[in-house]
């Protein structure tokens, strides 16, 4: 089998299709959750921090020495980053809850009962019949 053909059958795979699928409609989604965290969820949080930013927090190890730059653990960067991925998890925890929430009450709207077929209602007639001459 020639290479082309081999990648001809993987990529129209109907899985490759739609992990691409997923892929784009995951990165669409991925923006508009970081414009949820970073224009609803965060500046009210700012507010009522006081505008705390942890990223400047460091712990030097060696000073600068002429051109040679200073050696330090930026631990504030890391301690943003942390509160920044339970900011957005947060935010997605509540999002995929309502969303479960909808889709409960769709669910909950049982379904009519199917309309018996014909087969079951001559079925149900000879019963019947059968009842009536036992009796």
């Amino acid at each position: 089998m020639s290479i082309v053909k081999e990648f001809k059958e993987f990529a129209v795979k109907g899985n490759v299709i739609d992990l691409a699928v997923g892929v784009i409609i995951g990165a669409a989604f991925g923006k508009i959750v970081s414009s949820f965290v970073a224009d609803i969820v965060t500046p009210p949080l700012g507010a009522l921090t006081g505008g705390v930013d942890f990223r400047d927090l460091e712990l030097v190890i060696q000073q600068a020495e002429g051109e040679k730059a200073a050696v330090a653990l930026k631990y504030g960067t890391f301690l943003q980053a942390t509160f920044d991925f339970l900011i957005v998890a947060v935010a997605i925890f509540f999002m995929v809850k309502m969303i479960n929430r909808l889709k409960r009450k769709e669910e909950a709207a049982p379904a009519a009962p199917p309309e018996p077929t014909e087969q079951e209602k001559l079925l149900a007639e000879i019963r019947d019949l059968l009842k009536e001459r036992q009796s």
